[in-house]
């Protein structure tokens, strides 16, 4: 079995102020995902005994940003998914594997007034054609903040919020294109009508204490892999970053 986490912390420099590294050593991930570093590199110093860890920074001061700490040391590496355009952010990594390749991605945001969705399709015919390019060579599982709430039961009130970021038609779409193409949301996968599970919730109006979140963190998988998928858990209970940690453990 391996225990994989991905979590959008926020700021990792403040997330561990808020407990990060209890909580990385307390679950013992063999691979353990995160987005959203927000840091240049040297500005941390993470000892984390056991882990190689690899780190993609944004050109952009402060922003963005991408790491994985895995206790395998994997065959190969890679930053970013090859177009200059996509790749100043900071947004992807990817680790092969003997059995499969591990990226993880913090998809761009399509932002208030949706003054990036434009960009946002890019972007994400681009990765599409990445993930894909990958999983002709070997299996895929991609993790990390997807910034879109698949279906209504993903978000606590979709009727206000069609037209709103994370929730378009537009991005919905792209996901459903995702999945056609060959991969599973092991979430959805396995809970297939859970409601009431979400992964972010705003810092404004309360929202995670009236748990009106959205579920915009995953893990994917190719679907050759669902035989392997042993569990996959969203850990609402854990503080630090406006997201808590979604986990998958695979065979």
């Amino acid at each position: 079995m391996a225990k994989l986490i991905s979590w959008n912390v926020n700021g990792l420099r403040a997330c561990v102020t808020k407990g990060f590294l209890d909580y990385f050593k307390a679950v013992d991930a063999d691979i353990f995902c995160i987005q959203e570093s927000k840091l240049q590199n040297g500005q941390i110093d993470l000892e984390l005994d056991g882990y190689y860890q690899y780190w993609n920074y944004a050109e952009k001061k402060g922003y963005s940003g991408t790491a994985i700490f895995t206790k395998v040391k994997p065959i190969s590496e890679s930053y970013g998914i090859g177009i200059e355009e996509h790749d100043k952010e900071g947004r992807v990594i990817t680790l092969e594997f003997e059995e499969f390749y591990m990226v993880t991605v913090y998809t761009p945001n399509s932002k208030q007034n949706l003054e990036r969705l434009d960009y946002r399709m890019e972007w994400e015919d681009a990765f599409r054609s990445y993930l894909k390019n990958l999983d002709s060579k070997k299996p895929v599982i991609v993790c990390g903040d997807l910034n879109v709430a698949h279906q209504e039961i993903d978000l606590k009130n979709p009727k206000n919020n069609r037209k709103n970021a994370g929730f378009t038609d537009e991005e919905r779409e792209k996901f459903s294109v995702l999945l056609d193409n060959g991969f599973i949301d092991t979430y959805r996968y396995l809970h297939p009508d859970t409601e009431g599970i979400y992964s972010w919730w705003s810092y404004r109006f309360n929202a995670r204490a009236n748990n009106a979140g959205w579920r915009i963190d995953y893990f994917c998988v190719s679907e050759r892999m669902k035989d392997k998928i042993e569990a996959a858990n969203i850990h609402t209970e854990v503080l630090g970053s406006d997201h808590c940690p979604v986990e998958l453990i695979i065979k």
